[in-house]
């Protein structure tokens, strides 16, 4: 539950605060979001090969120790760097006042670089984090396999699973409230009359997100004494075992008789490791899972990012948003697909089967990006010309040449022509007035006529602070359809770890999980992130650039290209996976019922 507010939830709903607060571009924060399966794929064959005969419940309380430190060291760069500036009133100034301000804008190399170092200490929060997380996906979920009995292990694990995406839900809901609140709690003190403080609506606001940290850091160093209390196994366990059927892959070999009698040392890790991976149904379903991990992690990540700004929503307001669809879908796909696989009494075969049709319809529905996708809304200098004077991705045309306008201080206002511009600045607007804390610019010399009759002509070359509202009415649509596909895709969670658990021998099922995670962070969960975040810088079409002509993140991206990128690595990864799936079907054969049942009483009598 905490590792999903923690690292699914907190931390997703974050990156787009810390790429603004630090200077860093989506690849970068792409980059913090896979550290911690980074540290899970380094740890997690050597963690689930010795904690395979250990004692696991010790092993949970050393995972919330280190989930706890995780999230302390991750909160740490708040701290550190200092109250955050986000300008003076130059920020805001007119046309004719910028003139006096552009000699007081130089370049200071080192007070922009200084941010970029605290990128390390998010990523060694994660590895962290990743570190405590081993133990509880690897051995936790072969603990609860043990504990009960076959035909409930997929409830059971659905179950926790489905605690693993509570935690998100609640770390979406919890971070998007912290974001509402200012970073540094009070915002700062100005002598300036002129200037208006910044509000949640404004490009520059940046949210509280580092309260949420510190909060599950002293929640979860309370588990480590419960998790120490646990014996090695809970009671009844010992019958729950005798009373199971194997259903390993068996193709005929002596590799069932070698796996159950290895793993009493740590010289037979590589015997062990060569066993699982001739393993053609277990492989076949770990580059599935993986190729699935990936869209699902890049998703994770950058879902609210993509509702930002694909439909105009402030950042809080789009994790919300993102945190209602992801979570409650995966939680809900879990649970349908865990009490399914329960009720039906599915064989390995059956589930694997049941896999294919899942990930089928999850392709169908993710088709919503084709149709549900938004335009952007005009932006002089951007995405259209300053009413046909100066060029395409030029912000600088001849109505505000004069001006000497600064390319860093992004501070977007609407025009009444329904055109988004740079600042007030660059739409040349030379006066305001203030009315109710709030400024309206006037005298614009870039701004048209207006697409909306005012009653007066003094109004027809006005601007408001902001971005213009955007006209795409599509979100709910796409909120609809994409809750559907994660639903889809998610039913196939619980059903791939029982199949890796069932086509495995009993005296490896953690190390099968075990080398399942290996792949699936380095196939999946660790490009994903940096796949996604790569896609969405390569759709930028306006960057932050400082004094130092250094480029920061990203202010505006191009909608259609977005939605078509990530569209197209969603779909690739879904067909990739239905492929490898029909593998493991064909692949599978189960052993004899006779001989799994010898094979059984052989093993009670070894272990009497």
């Amino acid at each position: 539950f905490f590792v999903g507010i923690v690292v699914n939830g907190l931390v997703n709903i974050s990156i787009s605060t810390i790429e603004k607060r630090y200077e860093l571009n989506s690849s970068l924060t792409g980059l913090i979001s896979a550290s911690y399966d980074i540290a899970f794929c380094v740890l997690s064959l050597f963690v689930s090969y010795l904690g395979e005969r250990g004692h696991k419940p010790r092993w949970l309380a050393f995972s919330a120790f280190m989930l706890g430190l995780g999230s302390l060291v991750f909160s740490l760069p708040h701290f550190g760097s200092g109250k955050y500036q986000y300008g003076g009133s130059k920020l805001e100034d007119t046309c004719q006042a910028a003139e006096t301000t552009f000699a007081n804008a130089t370049c200071s190399a080192s007070t922009n670089s200084s941010l970029h170092k605290y990128l390390y200490v998010f990523i060694l929060g994660q590895l962290l984090l990743g570190v405590g997380g081993t133990p509880l996906y690897t051995l936790g979920t072969a603990f609860i396999d043990d504990s009960v009995p076959k035909h409930m292990s997929s409830l059971y694990i659905g179950i926790g699973y489905a605690m693993s995406l509570l935690g998100p839900a609640i770390g979406y809901v919890l971070g998007g409230q912290l974001l509402n609140i200012y970073i540094d709690i009070q915002m700062p003190k100005r002598q300036d009359t002129t200037y208006t403080e910044v509000d949640q609506d404004d490009p520059r606001w940046l949210g509280a997100w580092w309260i949420g940290f510190l909060a599950c850091f002293f929640a979860i160093w309370l588990l480590i004494i419960p998790f120490s209390c646990f014996p090695k196994h809970l009671p009844g366990t010992a019958k729950i075992q005798a009373e199971k059927v194997s259903e390993t892959h068996d193709d005929g070999s002596q590799v069932l008789v070698q796996a159950n009698n290895i793993g009493q040392s740590f010289k037979d890790f590589p015997m062990a490791l060569m066993i699982l991976l001739r393993n053609p149904v277990l492989m076949s379903l770990i580059i599935a899972s993986s190729s699935e991990a990936l869209v699902a992690t890049g998703f994770a990540t950058f879902l609210p990012k993509f509702i930002e700004n694909q439909f105009g929503k402030t950042s809080s307001f789009s994790a919300t948003l993102g945190g209602l669809v992801l979570i409650p879908g995966a939680a809900l796909g879990q649970i349908i697909s865990g009490v399914l696989v329960s009720k039906c009494k599915m064989s390995c075969k059956g589930i694997i089967k049941f896999m294919i049709s899942t990930y089928s319809v999850a392709l169908i529905l993710n088709t919503v990006f084709l149709f549900a996708k938004c335009g952007n809304e005009p932006f002089a200098g951007v995405s259209e010309t300053y009413n046909g004077t100066g060029t395409l991705y030029n912000l600088t045309a001849p109505c505000n040449a004069n001006c000497k306008c600064l390319r860093s201080m992004y501070y977007p206002v609407c025009g009444s022509d329904e055109v988004q511009y740079f600042s007030p600045c660059f739409a040349g607007c030379a006066s305001y007035i203030v009315n109710n804390m709030k400024k309206t610019y006037h005298n614009c010399s870039c701004i048209g006529k207006a697409k909306r009759g005012r009653g007066s002509e003094d109004f027809l070359s006005e601007a408001v602070p902001g971005k213009c509202p955007t006209q795409c009415n599509f979100l709910p649509l796409f909120l609809t359809f994409f809750f559907f596909a994660v639903v889809f895709t998610f039913m196939a969670t619980t059903p791939t770890t029982v199949a890796i658990l069932r086509c495995v021998p009993d005296k490896q099922r953690s190390f099968a999980l075990g080398v399942q995670l290996v792949f699936l962070r380095l196939l999946g969960t660790i490009p994903g992130p940096i796949l996604f975040g790569v896609a969405i810088d390569k759709s930028c079409t306006l960057w932050d650039i400082n004094e130092c002509e250094i480029k920061g993140a990203c202010w505006v991206y191009d909608n259609e290209r977005m939605a078509f990128m990530l569209m197209s690595i969603s779909a690739a990864c879904k067909i990739i996976t239905i492929i490898f799936v029909v593998m493991a079907v064909y692949f599978y054969k189960p052993p004899p019922l006779t001989k799994a049942l010898s094979r059984k009483t052989s093993e009670q009598i070894s272990a009497i």
